[in-house]
């Protein structure tokens, strides 16, 4: 008899393994990228336009995707994804070895990629859930940050030293390669599909009913709605600057590549640790303090400093900081997530939760490119309308308006942390919200029961005098309400 397929924390390692080549060599491509675009267009416009095509279409898609997700093979999903990636990579790749590559195939390649990776997310996130303990959600987030920034310390020193020997055709025939390995590791595990829970039978129905669902579930939970508007403001501030950090660097150091390519592997290096970091010890007991704490620290240690500094020691000290605080951030709100909602809605769930997150993130990218060169570069230029009041904190010439950029984006991202700590419910968010296994312990009749014997009760108190006694009660019978997937109205 053959042996089973590799399932449990054994078999999502594998599949981590087979990611993280999988983005070693889509990270060396992006680079490459980068430096084909720069140097054919020298504008920061350029630049941020292929991140608004990558991301506004997955925006666009994610709903949709997260409701096919859930009623699909998650495994299927992930396949589906990365072929899709590996299909956008091979026509770019065509293209170029013909001496046809343009700007614009670039987007269309990113907007591709975005459509595709729509699945990706939900599906890996929800397959997690079913393939290991909720005690292992933390260290599972941890892996999956540093799958996605330890590829970032080679990258771009392979990249940088490899484009000059075979190519970008070379670069990219290594990225075609490594899809195929993460479809291998995918193809050899064991992912289970998740059993259908009381949330789960409420959800079904047309394919659009499916794709809202999710929406109306985060709404009805305001702690996880208050966790994702953090989020959506925070990513804001912090993708306006982070959409032409490539182009400030490289007009600030005359397009040097070597600079470039160190400050990347620095915030890869601060990635990686912070990953490790994670992996091992599973994030903080209070999850909250993992994200909030870590985005304030992110945003003030990093993205503030990186406006400030103008050289290579200070750059890559301050990219070392945002990355090494991000598998934290991440990996705090993944664990609560994959705590609170049944793995059998996550593909929904998960997919509204990305769209809020990153709502604004397409807006942000259209901003940077236009404000840096049409307005805070010329500004921060010696004689320009900015250079005497910002001049003595970020200097004058090319890539100071850029840095100025930084320097707003990071305080505005400080001060939507601080907002959301002042806010009861985020900051308790763990406390308010049930884990969704306590819910799906009891038989589904059983819970029915206990549903009704809860709503006869709130009605009963209701209409009783308003006492101290009065309201702890209600407070409770709310919470075992949600517990119970029923919002109390």
């Amino acid at each position: 008899m053959p042996n089973p397929r590799p399932t449990g924390m054994f078999g999502f390692v594998i599949v981590w393994i087979g990611q993280l080549v999988s983005l070693l060599g889509t990270s060396m491509t992006a680079f490459s990228l980068t430096i084909w675009a720069y140097e054919k267009t020298g504008s920061a416009t350029t630049l941020a336009l292929v991140g608004f095509f990558h991301v506004a279409p997955m925006l666009v898609f994610s709903p949709f995707a997260g409701a096919i997700v859930d009623r699909s093979n998650r495994k299927l999903m992930m396949v589906v994804s990365d072929l899709g990636s590996g299909l956008a990579t091979i026509l770019i790749f065509t293209l170029y070895a013909s001496d046809r590559l343009e700007i614009w195939h670039l987007y269309i390649a990113a907007a591709i990629m975005g459509i595709f990776q729509s699945f990706q997310w939900p599906a890996y996130s929800a397959a997690i859930s079913t393939m290991i303990p909720k005690e292992q959600y933390g260290r599972a987030s941890g892996l999956m940050s540093l799958a996605d920034t330890s590829s970032g310390i080679f990258a771009p020193i392979l990249a940088g030293a490899l484009l000059g020997i075979i190519g970008l055709n070379g670069i990219l025939i290594i990225d075609i390669v490594t899809f195929g390995i993460a479809i291998g590791a995918l193809m050899i595990v064991s992912i289970p599909q998740p059993k259908l829970t009381l949330e789960g039978q409420k959800a079904r129905g047309n394919l659009f009913r499916e794709a809202a669902y999710g929406l109306g579930y985060i709404l009805e939970r305001p702690s996880l709605l208050g966790l994702q508007i953090v989020f959506l403001l925070g990513n804001f501030f912090f993708n306006i600057p982070f959409a032409v950090m490539a182009a400030m660097i490289l007009a600030s150091t005359s397009s040097n590549e070597i600079i470039l390519a160190t400050v990347n592997s620095a915030g890869a290096i601060g990635g990686v640790i912070g990953g490790l970091l994670m992996s091992a010890w599973g994030g903080p007991k209070r999850r909250v303090y993992g994200v909030l704490g870590g985005w304030f620290l992110s945003s003030t240690l990093g993205m503030v400093i990186m406006g400030v500094g103008n050289s290579l020691p200070v750059w890559a000290a301050s990219n070392f900081m945002m990355a090494f605080f991000t598998p934290i951030i991440n990996g705090s709100n993944q664990a609560i997530w994959q705590a609170k909602v049944a793995p059998d809605i996550q593909g929904r769930v998960f997919s509204i939760r990305r769209l809020i997150a990153w709502f604004v993130s397409p807006l942000a990218m259209l901003i940077a490119g236009p404000l840096s060169d049409k307005i805070l570069e010329p500004a921060m230029q010696a004689g320009g309308s900015l250079a005497e009041r910002f001049g003595w904190l970020v200097g004058t010439g090319p890539g100071a308006g850029m840095s100025l950029l930084f320097i707003f984006g990071g305080l505005g991202a400080a001060c939507v942390v601080i907002g959301g700590y002042l806010v009861p419910v985020i900051r308790n968010a763990e406390e308010l919200l049930p884990d969704h296994d306590q819910m799906a312990a009891a038989p589904i009749t059983d819970r029915q029961s206990r549903l009704q014997e809860l709503l006869d009760t709130r009605m009963k108190l209701i209409s009783e005098p308003n006492t101290p006694e009065r309201e702890r009660a209600l407070k409770e019978i709310t919470q075992q309400l949600r517990l119970l997937g029923r919002s109390p109205t």
